[in-house]
């Protein structure tokens, strides 16, 4: 690589792993068929992303009729491998496994609240899943997000790069979907991005907000802040609240997330070296010195997360940042492994 592009790519990326490409098959277990579960395996099928899928539930006749289900549409996905067990053998040879298994959250609960609870389903899993599976990249959904990613690297032993949280995909979808809203443009022509947890302590990077690359805060300054007339920051209050609305309205989510699951595995399989806001170890990043995941703008390719992107943050979005950093190491403080 030229030396002057090395330096450019140096100042635009903090790499965290080997750029090279890992060849594979591309076969997906998802564990856990909830609503989430199922909708992740559902958009993975329907957009082509994976030709074999495995299943992997406690219940069994949900399990069975789950897979009958989606084997009966195999005409219309391409002649897809559609298998299920509740032994988690089946998941051998995974290139990658979508872990969505877990308590689910409660109207009014915190996803923090549910930490200790799915950390111990956790333990019971992820060490089995990855001696069937040792080159496979874990995404991890369960919530709490951020923990959970930090808890499954913990017990798996693979690499930082090959254990990643769906994190703040989805919020950043939704902030986008916002924003459009009210700009009257579609959401893929919107560029903007929510960092840190996903969850209560999420952090809108509204010095990036553009479209076409006209910044937001070009036409207004106080975009996001307090003192804004047009009040923007009511989006990412919305995004903090899109998940317990649509708890309570239908009494858990699914579709948005199952499309993110699908978007970041199709990332991997395709080796896009596709930016994307995913959960990954940020210790000497921004300056955090605490042991924790959290959503950054992440290179991912067929090696998982290889880049994580430099944003020139805001004074404001780094103490944010670094707040959402101190609640994670405060909450895993208390973790019982």
């Amino acid at each position: 690589m030229d030396p002057a592009m090395a330096n450019l790519k140096a100042q635009m990326f903090q790499c965290v792993a080997d750029e090279s490409a890992c060849k594979g098959n591309n076969k997906v277990t998802v564990v856990g068929i909830g609503a989430v579960g199922m909708a992740a395996a559902f958009s993975i099928l329907a957009q082509n992303v994976s030709s074999e899928i495995a299943l992997i539930d406690m219940f069994e006749n949900k399990l069975k009729g789950e897979m009958m289900d989606l084997q009966h549409g195999s005409n219309f996905l391409k002649n897809a491998k559609i298998t299920s067990s509740t032994d988690l053998s089946i998941s051998a040879g995974s290139r990658l496994i979508i872990i969505t298994a877990g308590v689910r959250q409660k109207e009014g609960e915190s996803r923090l609240d549910l930490v200790q609870r799915n950390t111990d389903v956790l333990k019971g899993m992820v060490p089995k899943l990855v001696e069937y599976s040792p080159d496979t990249t874990l995404l991890i959904v369960s919530n709490p997000c951020d923990i959970l990613t930090y808890v499954a690297w913990k017990l798996s032993g693979l690499p930082k790069n090959r254990v990643i949280g769906s994190g703040t995909n989805l919020d950043s979808s939704r902030f986008r979907f916002l924003l459009a809203q009210r700009l009257n443009v579609g959401p893929t022509s919107m560029h903007g991005w929510i960092i840190g947890e996903h969850g209560d302590s999420s952090v809108p990077v509204w010095s990036g907000v553009n479209i076409a690359g006209i910044r937001l805060r070009e036409i207004n300054p106080q975009a996001g802040q307090d003192n804004d007339p047009e009040n923007w920051s009511q989006c990412h209050k919305d995004v903090v609240n899109a998940a317990y609305e649509v708890i309570k309205l239908k009494g858990y989510t699914s579709w948005a997330i199952g499309l993110s699951c699908a978007d970041l595995a199709s990332a991997i399989f395709t080796n896009s070296n596709t930016v994307k806001a995913v959960s990954t170890l940020v210790k000497g990043i921004h300056g955090i010195d605490k042991e924790v995941f959290l959503s950054l703008p992440c290179v991912l390719n067929s090696n998982g997360v290889t880049s994580i992107v430099k944003q020139q943050l805001s004074a404001d979005e780094l103490a944010k940042l670094h707040a959402s950093a101190d609640l994670m190491d405060q909450v895993q403080r208390g973790i019982t492994f």
